[in-house]
């Protein structure tokens, strides 16, 4: 495996972490609902994202707006994706609304690579994204044993846990298209980060006061759109650019891993031996795919490389 995959993938196992700490984090503020801690999450880190890139996105707004509609979707998904994502968890719990996000992320991220771009899934992507989603599976049950939950809470969640993976999915998708299309990484996530942030304002002038109600809240509010977010999709930018958005998605499977560690160092919660397993599913499904080869990636680069010499000259 070269050193440029490599990186790619220590990218995306960084941004993973550093998402997994965003459901521990926001129990310190329980007094601010989902919407308010999603809008603040990425309203905040998408404008950040723009604010970086404004010499980039400067510079290619022609190829910006020569796929506008790929910004468009983007944005909408960026600004879609937080709301139903911790919806989601304050529905279904954190680990169940996290698992179902995540472990249908990659499942969308590949249909959209194969309808849309008619790029072929590997046998080892398929392979590792199935033991993503189980090693997911075992962490819900480890996490919800024993527990009573309300039906249609859950089933709103679950419903919402797929909304947030068909997004996540989508604005992968859309960044990476721009970069293969030769927009430049910074541009690219600053355009469809930003146009989210933007969209995310209104949700967070509407929800937000309880963010500011206390100290403790707003150092929440703060940390997850400054860290997890902000820096989090800096890397992300980074590794889309090394990897297929399918391959990021499934390495993003990480997520839930690292949140049950959390709950169970930090919250004080228990993992079963259930968990555990679930936990080694995820350690295999990461080392499958990061051995796996990848020429694609070498073909979005050389297309990108070519678009950016056009368009520059």
């Amino acid at each position: 495996m070269n050193r440029t995959r490599l990186a790619g993938i220590g990218a995306i196992l960084a941004t993973a972490a550093l998402w997994g700490t965003t459901g521990t984090a926001a129990t310190f503020a329980p007094d601010a609902g989902p919407l308010a801690i999603g809008a603040a999450a990425l309203g905040i880190g998408g404008l950040l994202q723009a604010v970086i890139a404004v010499p980039s996105l400067r510079r290619a707004a022609v190829l910006l707006r020569t796929h506008a509609r790929v910004v468009l979707l983007g944005a909408g998904a960026v600004a879609a994706y937080p709301l139903a994502f911790y919806s989601s968890m304050h529905l279904a719990g954190v680990a169940l609304g996290s698992v179902i996000s995540l472990a249908s992320a990659p499942l969308f991220s590949g249909l959209f690579e194969l309808v849309i771009d008619r790029r072929p899934l590997g046998a080892r992507w398929l392979a590792s994204a199935a033991l993503g989603i189980a090693g997911g599976v075992l962490l819900c049950f480890a996490e919800f044993h024993g527990t009573a939950t309300n039906g249609p809470a859950t089933a709103s969640g679950i419903a919402l846990g797929l909304v947030a993976g068909v997004t996540y999915a989508a604005y992968s998708w859309a960044a990476q298209r721009l970069m293969g299309a030769g927009v430049p990484r910074s541009a690219a996530m600053g355009s469809v980060f930003g146009g989210g942030g933007l969209l995310l304002m209104p949700v967070l002038l509407i929800t937000g006061a309880p963010l500011i109600a206390s100290p403790a809240a707003f150092a929440v509010a703060s940390y997850i759109a400054l860290v997890p977010m902000f820096v989090g999709y800096v890397l992300f930018g980074y590794g889309l650019t090394k990897v297929p958005a399918s391959t990021a998605t499934t390495l993003t499977l990480a997520e839930p891993a690292v949140a049950a560690v959390l709950a169970v160092v930090i919250v004080g919660e228990r993992l079963s031996a259930t968990g555990w397993i679930g936990m080694s599913l995820f350690a295999a499904a990461l080392l499958l795919l990061s051995t796996a080869s990848a020429p694609e990636v070498q073909n979005t680069s050389n297309r990108a490389d070519t678009a950016r010499r056009r368009a520059e000259g």
